[in-house]
């Protein structure tokens, strides 16, 4: 049987930024019907290499050959016009216009020169139909959640028929297991018909499941390019963050250790919160030194009971106290005064500000708790900003990058830092390693355990139920925005998950 021919080769490609050498002569090659994962740390040059693929950044060197001939990708467009479709981690689609605008703009079907809006939502049906997705395409895509508004950018990406390559950039990061089944099963007929994917993801399950082939990166280099089936999953973490993972092993002795410190009486008391069509009222105690994890599905309430404790959503029910007093002023800004902190779940939209700086964004918060009166001197700024970027590690030229260019994983990390910087006694992250790499989920994961030996209250949601295991004290599971149960110390995984499914009583 004849080798897959090359549709994509890459070789020697260098890129570099101010500060920051993003790539550093790294050899890609991409086969006709093959899915292929792209894989290593955040700043590892996953970003950069596709971005250079897909004409967003001209490489400082190097060359790529499509279809075996040389090319060079000058803009999106050129990449898409010779066969190349990319779906971003972040949803880049237009909120305010229709699902099936959003798959098919700028290919509408028109009736005697205007469009066919009847065609159109059929099309766009049958498109959605083709995985498994039955919705009504004429509402705005921004009413719907983010699983479907990811599933209708892979639509679109899917539309496009002349696509030889299809470059999946985290899909199924908000996705559930039934939809990314769905995904999985679109990947492999598309890959039947000779297309090739590249495969972006941190699940690295989901690397063993679907993909042929591996290629590795760390620091801006290639570390290499391997058969899934020949590379053990433990030798495939250590070439991603090049050590070995004994913080993992760590994680138990550290929580066994920070449980310790846990208060008797709560600090944080909700008794009967909730908020029609977001979550049933619930009864939750928080104690400092407590990680309390959340664990459940995509749309079961965590997010929901965040916004709740935090005051950006208000209470049509029940009430919440601190330290045994009632509190009248469930907002954000309330919130932070009261030493109450949130980390979002879409750092994009929610938290970063791309156009500031590292510092600026670091002393957002705390700013904003002084009052814009009290303005804090730059020589404080920069003291608090260069404070936290060494504490958590953020891999940054100076304090005055503009957010916008660092690695998601270290922007997580600035967010985290913002609100490390307000010293608060309750943390609530929401998703805080989502898209991110195996190394800096260790290390936000053992910072969590570390403010927890120092007295603070974390609230610790996350879709990857190992890591609230592996995280939290008492773990609270919900289940269609209603909470089910909870338990505290060790639990083993296949409760949790009986519990979310409903196969066991609560």
């Amino acid at each position: 049987m004849a080798e897959p021919q090359n549709v994509v080769v890459m070789k020697a490609i260098s890129k570099s930024f101010p500060g920051v050498v993003a790539l550093e002569n790294v050899d890609f090659e991409l086969k006709k019907g093959e899915i292929h994962a792209l894989v290593g740390e955040n700043g590892a040059g996953k970003s950069t290499l596709i971005k250079v693929l897909t004409g967003v950044e001209r490489p400082d060197s190097g060359r790529i050959n499509f279809n075996g001939d040389e090319v060079i990708i000058r803009s999106p467009q050129f990449a898409q016009e010779i066969g190349i479709s990319t779906v971003y981690q972040e949803i880049n689609l237009c909120q305010n216009l229709t699902v099936a605008e959003n798959i098919l703009i700028g290919r509408e079907p028109m009736k005697w020169g205007m469009i066919d809006w009847k065609r159109m939502n059929e099309n766009a049906g049958q498109i959605l139909k083709g995985l498994d997705i039955d919705i009504d395409v004429t509402q705005t895509l921004g009413s719907c959640s983010v699983a479907i508004q990811q599933m209708a950018a892979i639509a679109r990406a899917l539309e496009i028929t002349s696509a030889k390559v299809l470059i999946l950039d985290e899909p199924t990061s908000s996705l559930t297991v039934h939809e990314t089944a769905q995904l999985f099963r679109v990947m492999r007929k598309l890959k039947s018909e000779g297309m090739a994917i590249i495969f972006i993801t941190h699940f690295l399950d989901q690397v063993n499941e679907i993909a042929d082939r591996i290629t590795i990166l760390r620091n801006g280099k290639l570390v290499g390019t391997y058969n899934t089936a020949a590379l053990p999953r433990l030798e495939l973490i250590t070439k991603m963050i090049g050590r070995s993972l004994t913080e993992f092993d760590e994680m138990t002795k550290l929580k066994s250790e920070s449980g310790q410190h846990i208060t008797g009486s709560a600090f944080l008391q909700a008794k009967g919160l909730g908020r029609i069509g977001s979550i049933e009222p619930f009864d939750m105690e928080l104690h400092a030194g407590e990680v309390v994890g959340m664990a459940g599905l995509l749309g079961s309430g965590r997010t929901e009971i965040a916004e709740l404790l935090f005051g950006i959503e208000k209470p049509d029910s029940g009430s919440i106290s601190i330290d045994g007093k009632t509190v009248k002023d469930i907002s954000p800004l309330g919130s932070i005064n009261r030493g109450i902190a949130l980390s979002p779940e879409d750092r994009k939209d929610e938290g970063i500000l791309g156009e500031l700086t590292v510092r600026e964004n670091i002393i957002l918060a705390m700013q904003a708790g002084l009052g814009w009166f009290k303005y804090l001197s730059l020589q404080k700024q920069y003291e608090i900003a260069n404070k936290y970027i060494a504490l958590l590690n953020i891999s940054t030229p100076s304090a005055d990058q503009p957010v916008k260019n660092l690695s998601g994983g270290n922007q997580q990390k600035v967010i985290l830092a913002r609100w490390l910087a307000t010293n608060p006694r309750l943390l609530i992250l929401d998703e805080p390693t989502r898209g991110i790499d195996v190394g800096a989920k260790a290390e936000i994961q053992k910072l969590v355990l570390s403010l927890a030996e120092e007295g603070k209250s974390c609230v610790f949601i996350s879709s990857e139920l190992e890591e609230v295991l592996r995280t939290s004290h008492r773990i609270v599971v919900l289940r269609d925005q209603k909470k089910i149960t909870e338990y505290a110390g060790d639990v083993g995984a296949r409760k949790i998950m009986q519990s979310i499914a409903g196969s066991e009583k609560a």
